[in-house]
């Protein structure tokens, strides 16, 4: 499949089932994180996001890229090799995330309280089971049967939110609300099970030479993810660590908005990373002119979600937190441009990881990280959660610049077509237009924003052909003016 003229329009549909069917999960979410950040109030949702964002931390140093290049080599590797790997990838990630768990559950005592202390103790067992789980779904991505990983994901979405209302009307404290990943968890693994079974052996290999022998090839990429780790939630340890508990609570409400929908831009360049890996192996041009489509994608796709986010923000946060959240409206604004440049970004990640290059994305995550916090924390000096939104947008769009340079650079055959980029401005600048129409209601000033967006898009024929081929009746129309 791979190989074949079928892999990219079979990535083009997976990746849209997988958005969408994130998208759908996201949007009934959103009625249990209402209630949820209604029944905690401003401090504890400052705690609760405190603590996933350590357990987060546990969950991409105990990966360390394991899951990433191991897609990679199964996507190069013969089919007899390749589960092999991923046995020992699971037991590798299995004692990682072990160890992680145990370090990061003593730094919340000493740092926090015993009670944060215990809740992460329980994210922790439930990315324990997700990390299992992911492993166990890698027959489905490499064959790039997507629509089985959609639908997993949805399932783990919606188990979470009727948790969430369950656990809201019993009147919960903060501890279940950070331990309901466990039974979540648990449906999803035996599900993805069910729909592995017969494909690999799903029991771990714990082997220190071989883990040793492959660990050593991806040290460099490995030191990567965990500074992107860092580079993501920097922000908000900045918050909290610089300012007060109530800019953390602001900054707590956006960036849970905001962390949500980070999967939609990974998902959109995660289904195109097979091909990609594929074709950094055997040939550069099929390789440019994958990056170069995603990549408008990309662009697209993140500039509607940025014009979006700013346009709809005081809805998500009234939505979100009432109008005890109304400080955090331009916060999430601001987080919504750094969102946009990340769709852009992680399509070059995905390029660089597809080349193998793994000590330059090493060098670009470490100085990512460090202006990153030296943007961040002046910042929050000067303006708290404003503060600190603006400079994670700013230091995303300097990251995807330098990743697109690293990819290009020596390699004319991959560097993209840029003719899209002033027509997705144009379209921007009039998605924006509603952001001065204050007398109508948000949701129509969304529904008029995207209208004006894609309307441009279209006058301007933006749209990649390869897009527009999902609606055969649409391309051939497109085709005939």
């Amino acid at each position: 499949m791979l190989s074949t003229s079928a892999a990219g329009p079979a990535a083009m549909r997976g990746g849209a089932m997988r958005v969408g069917g994130y998208i759908l999960g996201a949007l009934i979410s959103v009625l249990s994180a209402s209630l949820l950040f209604r029944h905690l109030g401003v401090t504890d949702t400052g705690s609760y996001v405190n603590a996933l964002t350590l357990v987060a931390i546990v969950g991409a140093f105990s990966d360390l890229g394991l899951t990433a290049v191991g897609l990679r080599e199964m996507a190069q590797r013969p089919v007899d090799e390749r589960w092999s790997l991923a046995r020992d990838l699971l037991g590798l990630r299995i004692t990682l995330t072990l160890i992680g768990s145990v370090i990061i559950v003593a730094i919340a005592r000493a740092a926090y309280s015993t009670t944060l202390a215990e809740g992460v103790a329980l994210a922790c067992v439930g990315l324990l089971l997700q990390a299992t789980q992911d492993n166990f779904a890698l027959p489905l991505v490499v064959g790039l049967r997507l629509g089985w990983v959609a639908a997993l994901d949805l399932t783990r979405q919606l188990l979470t939110t009727l948790l969430t209302v369950a656990l809201v009307v019993a009147g919960a404290t903060l501890l279940p609300f950070l331990g309901m990943s466990i039974p979540v968890g648990a449906i999803v693994l035996v599900a993805t099970v069910v729909l592995v079974h017969g494909t690999r052996t799903l029991a771990p290999t714990f082997s220190w030479m071989r883990w040793r022998k492959f660990m050593g090839a991806m040290i460099p990429y490995s030191a990567a993810i965990a500074a992107s780790a860092l580079y993501f939630r920097v922000s908000i340890l900045l918050v909290s660590a610089l300012s007060s508990s109530t800019q953390l609570g602001y900054f707590s409400a956006s960036f849970r908005i905001i962390e949500v929908l980070t999967a939609v831009p990974a998902l959109l360049a995660g289904a195109a990373f097979p091909i990609f890996a594929r074709a950094a192996r055997d040939d550069h041009n099929r390789l440019g002119y994958s990056l170069g489509r995603v990549f408008e994608v990309a662009l697209i796709a993140g500039a509607w979600v940025a014009v979006s986010t700013a346009v709809g923000a005081p809805l998500a946060i009234a939505i979100i937190g009432g109008a005890e959240f109304a400080p955090a409206v331009p916060v999430l604004a601001l987080q919504g441009v750094g969102l946009g440049a990340m769709f852009v970004s992680l399509v070059w990640a995905n390029g660089l990881l597809g080349l193998g290059l793994f000590r330059t994305i090493l060098a670009i995550s470490v100085t990512a990280l460090a202006v990153n916090a030296m943007m961040v924390a002046p910042l929050v000096l000067l303006d708290g959660a404003r503060g600190a939104a603006i400079g994670t947008a700013l230091a995303e769009i300097l990251l995807a610049v330098v990743q697109c340079l690293a990819v290009v650079r020596g390699r004319p055959q991959l560097r993209p077509s840029l003719r899209t980029m002033p027509k997705v401005a144009l379209a921007a600048t009039f998605g924006l237009l509603p952001l001065a129409m204050t007398g109508i209601p948000v949701i129509a000033r969304l529904a008029i924003s995207t209208a004006l967006f894609t309307a441009c898009l279209l006058a301007t024929r933006a749209f990649p052909p390869e897009l527009l081929d999902l609606l055969p009746g649409l391309a051939a129309r497109w085709r005939s003016r």
